[in-house]
């Protein structure tokens, strides 16, 4: 199959899945917990989708969320069949993604290693590269020094 025809069903995928669970969806387990869906992926076929969300919360709301969000996944497909005009509807997998909650911890990571490792009145390296003049002649050049052979 042409992977621009694959890019576009799991588009339209993504689409309908974020709608339908945003909108549609009233399972309170999905509602209260910030569900928030960030790829599809289709097999070669378009027999399976596999649809990746993210979810905000503790671990336990995480786990109630993606049991919701199985038993709800019938529900989305039915809605997917409504708007692809393929032989076959792809069976819809959900699985958790960490991107984002790991990005998140990265940034937290980042931030906190450069408040512990610069001091509070240093200078950081933008500034010490726009203080200090290059080492040379008043003109911008710079004088070598004379080399001596052995």
């Amino acid at each position: 199959m042409k992977a621009h025809r694959l890019a576009r069903v799991a588009e339209a995928i993504r689409e309908v899945a974020s709608e339908t669970i945003l909108f549609e969806l009233r399972d309170p387990r999905v509602k209260s917990a910030g569900v928030t869906v960030t790829r599809a992926e289709v097999s070669g076929d378009l027999q399976h989708a596999k649809v990746f969300v993210s979810v905000m919360g503790t671990p336990r709301e995480q786990q109630l969320a993606m049991y919701g969000l199985r038993h709800a996944a019938g529900f989305v497909q039915s809605k997917l069949a409504k708007r692809l005009q393929t032989r076959f509807t792809p069976v819809i997998h959900f699985e958790l993604d960490q991107g984002v909650k790991k990005s998140i911890e990265m940034t937290r990571l980042i931030n906190e290693a450069l408040a512990q490792g610069a001091p509070a009145g240093a200078p950081r390296d933008e500034d010490v590269s726009e203080a200090a003049p290059p080492a040379g002649s008043a003109d911008g050049t710079v004088e070598e020094e004379p080399r001596k052979d052995s």
